[in-house]
């Protein structure tokens, strides 16, 4: 995936918005208001998403592309480096994964909004 690709799929999940709280150099994906992804738009290609923290061991271990989050909890977020070794699938899966969890933590009258209005 590029960053076009990116950024549309993260846009495309409901309640979604972007943003660029830390500088011009990052695009972040928020689900009301609470951060899912996190893109650089400088240098290569990485992508920020928060994980399961066993998940996000595992997953560590399997693919030399993906490491402890980046300026972020390294519990709880991987850093992809998006560079063709991760397939689309798989970063599709896994921003599904982060906005998953994210959704999850939101409060029931939001998370009923965003899985109610389809």
């Amino acid at each position: 995936m590029n960053i076009e690709e990116i950024r549309a799929y993260c846009l495309a999940k409901k309640g979604t918005a972007e943003d660029m709280p830390f500088g011009d150099d990052t695009l972040a994906f928020k689900v009301i208001g609470k951060m899912f992804a996190l893109v650089n738009l400088e240098g290569a290609l990485q992508l920020n998403l928060k994980c399961d923290p066993e998940e996000a061991l595992r997953l560590r271990e399997e693919f030399d592309a993906i490491i402890p989050g980046y300026h972020m909890n390294k519990r709880l977020w991987n850093t992809i480096i998006v560079d063709g070794r991760i397939t689309k699938n798989q970063l599709k899966r896994w921003i599904d994964d982060s906005y998953r969890l994210v959704v999850e933590k939101l409060p029931k009258k939001e998370q009923e909004f965003i899985l109610n209005n389809d």
